[in-house]
């Protein structure tokens, strides 16, 4: 009986709460019609220092060519969707957080290695106020030297390095190697590198062979005993995700030799010293650094945004180089002018200079700056993007080609290549954009192309992120979105 009266008020419960849901009038649920699962909007934050450029399309490239080089710039119409793009470019002080954040990463590995006197259970010794008792930190307090101190200070001690001639103390740029590791979404998608052999092909008449051998190449890298990188392109069978992944070594510190060896005799051997750690070019765009450091930032710079961001880290896009279409699209503003800026010309009729360019022949200075000046001190272009066009050219993700975008898709173009270690150095060149400070008028346009090999720094080139928006709203041009009824 107790169990007939249990199901009976069971029975009961759920009439009541079905009489619940299909209360309402013109509810759904009475059909059973599928209405779709809900989900909570995510509206994502505007990053720090991004201006976002609305999807849109564009004649890419010029049908002109050009009266200094003779040089054909490739044209297509395509499309871009939406995405955040730095308004200014990386300067010296965003990539110098970029070394110090790996120069403090080694110290604190260091600190627990046993090969510099640490330990795991290290534990910095604390005073009775709970200061830290280290030296370095306290030597005016004169707290007593303890073995702790000893390995703390030999761990600091060892990132750094003495010029042999002025004594002067200097962070050893040769050991700021920076490892990471990025999941190659793009490969793993293709049909042919499919785990699962019935998914490889679409013809289920096939007969598929199991045993079929599926070769897949990834990068990884290593550092000998003697601190050298290498770096190396395998080729092995398809086992499983992880073949997806590929792992990198970059040294990040950027090549500050580039201001000697880009410009025999002159002397620039002040900006070789200074213009990298110097706190008076702190506001200037970083140079000397190639497309893999420039990579490897924006790796950093992701994962240093997602530590803070807790389960909304799943929704937002990885920082990245801009597609050399994407750089195009936002350099040319709204109305897709052939320079950053409206008015014809590179100067104002008072005199003023649009951009930091070379405007004449050995006259640097004409634009008030003989080299690099500071991001953002020129006007910005109609979608809010400062030095589009010279002070230091940019860095695309595209692989540099004659045909450019003619051997891409219309739908965001880009061209992807990585290039193995073996393969030609000439597959290794990358497109650059913006032209710089040291380029003549028909460099700085929109639509010319450059190109630099991909581990070569220089001091005309620097760069700057963006960031795909994900979920922008569509709407139809000419016809007015509608008023949705309010429910009485």
């Amino acid at each position: 009986m107790k169990k007939v009266f249990g199901f009976i008020v069971i029975a009961a419960v759920a009439l009541s709460m079905a009489s619940c849901f299909s209360s309402k009038k013109g509810s759904a649920a009475n059909g059973g019609e599928v209405t779709g699962v809900g989900g909570t909007n995510f509206a994502e934050p505007s990053p720090y220092g991004m201006v976002l450029i609305k999807r849109g399309s564009l004649k890419m490239g010029s049908e002109k060519t050009d009266s200094l080089w003779g040089k054909s710039m490739p044209s297509r119409d395509i499309s871009v969707d939406a995405f955040w793009m730095d308004e200014k470019e990386v300067t010296n002080s965003m990539y110098r957080q970029f070394v110090y954040w790996v120069r403090d990463s080694i110290i604190r590995e260091r600190l627990a290695d046993p090969a510099y006197g640490g330990d795991e259970s290290f534990k910095i010794e604390e005073d009775k106020n709970g200061e830290p008792v280290t030296p370095h930190l306290n030597w005016n307090k004169r707290i007593p030297w303890t073995k702790a101190d000893e390995d703390q200070e030999r761990a600091i001690e060892s990132v750094f390095t003495t010029h042999p001639f002025t004594g002067e103390r200097m962070l050893d740029a040769s050991q700021m190697n920076y490892r990471y590791e990025v999941f190659d979404y793009a490969m793993a998608a293709q049909r042919k590198y499919r785990l699962n052999p019935n998914e490889r092909n679409l013809d289920t008449d096939i007969q598929v062979n199991e045993e079929e051998e599926i070769m897949i190449s990834k990068d990884t890298a290593y550092i000998d005993d003697s601190g050298v990188i290498h770096r190396e392109t395998i080729t092995r069978p398809l086992s499983s995700m992880w073949d997806f992944v590929n792992t990198y070594i970059i040294n990040v510190y950027p090549d500050t030799t580039c201001w000697v060896n880009d410009f025999q005799n002159a002397e620039n051997e002040t900006y070789m010293r200074l213009y990298f750690t110097h706190p008076n070019y702190n506001e200037y765009p970083v140079v000397g650094v190639n497309w893999e450091q420039a990579n490897a930032f924006c790796n950093w710079r992701t994962d240093f945004l997602l530590r803070g961001l807790g389960n909304d880290a799943k929704f937002i896009q990885r920082y990245r180089l801009p597609t050399e279409a994407e750089w195009e699209f936002a350099a040319r503003g709204k109305d897709g002018n052939e320079l950053p800026w409206e008015q014809e010309g590179v100067a104002s009729e008072d005199g003023c200079y649009y951009a930091n360019f070379k405007p004449d022949r050995g006259n640097y200075t004409k634009d008030g700056n003989l080299i690099t000046s500071r991001t953002g001190i020129y006007s910005a272009n109609s979608n809010g993007l400062y030095d589009m066009a010279g002070n230091v050219a940019e860095w695309t993700s595209t692989v540099y080609t004659e045909a450019g975008v003619l051997a891409m898709s219309d739908m965001n173009p880009t061209l992807i290549y990585n290039a193995a270690k073996e393969d030609p150095y000439a597959l290794k060149k990358k497109s650059v954009r913006g032209g710089s400070w040291k380029d003549p008028e028909s460099f700085i346009k929109s639509a010319w192309r450059s190109s630099e090999y991909q581990n070569v720094g220089r001091s005309f080139i620097g760069f700057r992120c963006v960031r795909t928006q994900v979920g922008t709203a569509g709407k139809v041009k000419g016809v007015k979105a509608s008023k949705k009824s309010k429910r009485k």
